[in-house]
């Protein structure tokens, strides 16, 4: 079954013609590849030229070691009062959270309450 949508194909039938013997070599192919290169000894080498050597991963290691403990430090202090309001808030336990809303929908019910007994009268 072909595609009702698509186009008729211009290429003839791949099996009209008659083929080659099996074990025969296939025809040669019109495009020439690449050599492939021989293997490689030497260790590789990193970009940019004159960057740190194999042997220097340590220094890097120590200083991202210290940078991310610097980072850690400065994470706990608090940053003015939005920092302070954070920090309330993350030790705050459930429990807690849940009782701060509760009374707030108090207070809103007792103002309606109150609007509604005005509006009453």
């Amino acid at each position: 079954m072909g595609n009702l949508c698509g186009k008729q194909s211009t290429d003839p039938d791949p099996f009209s013609s008659p083929g080659r013997p099996v074990g025969s070599a296939p025809p040669p192919s019109s495009s020439t590849r690449a050599p492939v290169p021989s293997k490689i000894s030497s260790p590789g080498r990193p970009l940019g030229g004159n960057g740190p050597s194999r042997s220097d991963t340590g220094d890097a290691r120590q200083a991202a070691a210290r940078a991310a403990e610097e980072r850690a430090a400065r994470a706990n202090q608090p940053k003015g009062k939005l920092g302070r309001d954070l920090a309330k808030e993350r030790q705050q336990t459930r429990t807690g959270t849940l009782q701060g809303i509760s009374h707030d929908e108090r207070r809103k019910r007792d103002v309606d309450g109150v609007a509604e007994a005005r509006n009453w009268n």
